[in-house]
């Protein structure tokens, strides 16, 4: 049976391993960092809680800057545009990017799938019975109504 690398490949490098966790590395990238296969990779992940920790430490980050970006891009913001000659200011002006509703759909779907998602299941006790008025005619008969119109 091999000797584990994780003492001398992975557990000297966990600060490493946040930041490339945070910087947006898949596993199989930090594994690749690490000279680690992704199957031992997943393995530490499941038996060294420190491990797996610097790992969700380093994700959690930059799901939150994600977050805030898609909220901030949702909901439209202001920026400063500010223009230089020679190092120094010369031009400020403030502009609007207006709420994107492609952020705004992929946000109530993720965050608000009962009332958002393209598919709603109702729910209901009461049942709508719909009678067809023609039921019943023969063939003559609806040719009839037809002609007579």
């Amino acid at each position: 049976m091999a000797k584990s690398k994780y003492f001398t490949h992975v557990e000297p490098k966990l600060t490493l391993v946040e930041g490339w966790a945070r910087d947006g590395l898949t596993d199989e990238q930090i594994a690749k960092n690490l000279g680690i296969s992704t199957k031992t990779f997943y393995e530490y992940k499941k038996n060294y809680l420190q491990f797996l920790q610097a790992l969700k430490k380093g994700k959690e980050v930059v799901d939150y800057e994600v977050e805030n970006a898609l909220l901030k891009r949702a909901l439209g913001y202001e920026y400063d545009e500010i223009t230089y000659e020679n190092g120094k200011e010369v031009k400020r002006v403030t502009k609007q990017v207006a709420p994107d509703t492609t952020a705004q759909i992929f946000w109530l779907k993720n965050r608000r799938p009962d009332k958002w998602r393209d598919k709603q299941v109702i729910e209901s006790n009461n049942t709508v019975e719909v009678k067809n008025p023609l039921e019943g005619l023969s063939t003559e008969e609806l040719k009839k109504l037809i002609r007579d119109g």
